[in-house]
């Protein structure tokens, strides 16, 4: 029996050899090395989901209650109860979503299960198998044929537009009362 222990051990041998073959490269390299080799593929990408022009992602295990801000663009998988805001941001509803909340976003697309009140400043599309149970106060609109919504919708185009067209006209008014003196 021992004699076939030794050839396995023997057969197994070559891992521990070659352990030290690439531990020698490491042993020039700064402190934790094997582990920056390691991470680095993580933390290569961790940057780039968390940059201005990712996304993040809350997975469809995660269950949260309470509340989210945030500057970043958010897709929710999981299971969300009470406010979502994200101002300046696209919030995505994934499929398998279940959402429970109030939503104030830039832009909210619904693929799964919302309901709450949703406010979005640019628009909000349910896609055809998303579920909203609540009013929606937008400037624009897009509810695909299977999906389903019931609630009031409200289109609010922008204060912003009409503030300019405000301050354009009391601007030429002052211009035209100007001239006129």
């Amino acid at each position: 029996m021992w004699g076939d222990k030794k050839p396995d051990a023997s057969a197994k041998s070559p891992l521990p050899q070659q352990q030290p073959k690439s531990t020698a490269p490491i042993s020039n390299a700064p402190a934790f090395p094997g582990e920056a080799k390691t991470m680095a593929p993580i933390d290569s990408t961790y940057p780039a989901t968390t940059s201005s022009s990712g996304t993040a992602r809350l997975g469809s295990t995660l269950h949260i209650k309470g509340e989210i801000t945030g500057n970043e663009d958010l897709l929710i998988d999981g299971t969300v109860e009470g406010l979502v805001q994200l101002e300046d941001r696209k919030l995505t509803i994934g499929a398998s979503a279940k959402v429970t909340a109030d939503i104030i976003a830039r832009e909210v697309a619904v693929y799964g299960n919302v309901k709450g009140n949703l406010r979005a400043r640019d628009r909000i599309e349910i896609k055809k198998d998303g579920s909203v149970v609540g009013d929606l106060t937008t400037a624009r609109i897009m509810i695909e044929d299977g999906a389903y919504f019931k609630g009031s919708i409200e289109i609010d185009k922008t204060g912003d537009a009409s503030e300019e067209h405000s301050y354009t006209r009391n601007a030429r008014s002052t211009a035209a009362t100007s001239s006129s003196s």
